[in-house]
């Protein structure tokens, strides 16, 4: 099943990426959210091939998940795989210059059931994929926000 959305953020490309690849903050901001995150590559330098494990509650469950960098191309795209008993799902994000400080920020997310309870619940996320989307388009506009408001910060 897949989901995308586009968002314009007031900022330069090369900002934007900077700010989408900066991992550890990644990291501290779900660690902050209760999520317990390690780091399992080896690489000194954020590329493809960095990893994580994630254990978190969703929906009253424990949850595992395995993460990993596919591809970095600065500063045009970045793709992530991650991994779950039940779910594996691609993510992928393009940026485009519109102007100098200008950016298109397109996400898309192909996820794919492992289980026959997945599948079932995939079923019920197709009837409710306009509002997933709506959703995930929210919080896309809320992290441009966030891209812009750093920028203006560092800017000034």
């Amino acid at each position: 099943m897949k989901f995308d959305t586009k968002q314009d953020v007031g900022a330069p490309i090369a900002f934007v990426y900077k700010y989408l690849t900066d991992f550890d903050t990644w990291e501290r901001n779900a660690m902050r959210r209760g999520a317990e995150v390690n780091r399992t590559d080896k690489l000194r330098d954020p590329g493809p091939g960095m990893t994580w494990i994630a254990k978190f509650k969703y929906r009253g469950k424990a949850r595992n998940l395995s993460v990993r960098v596919d591809a970095m191309e600065a500063p045009v795209n970045l793709a992530m795989a991650a991994f779950s008993p039940v779910v594996e799902g691609q993510c992928k994000v393009d940026l485009m210059e519109m102007a100098s400080k200008r950016t298109r920020l397109q996400v898309t997310f192909d996820l794919k059931p492992k289980t026959f309870a997945a599948r079932l619940f995939f079923q019920s996320l197709k009837l409710a994929k306009g509002r997933v989307e709506r959703t995930m388009t929210t919080r896309a506009a809320k992290l441009a926000a966030q891209i812009e408001e750093h920028y203006h910060r560092e800017a000034a």
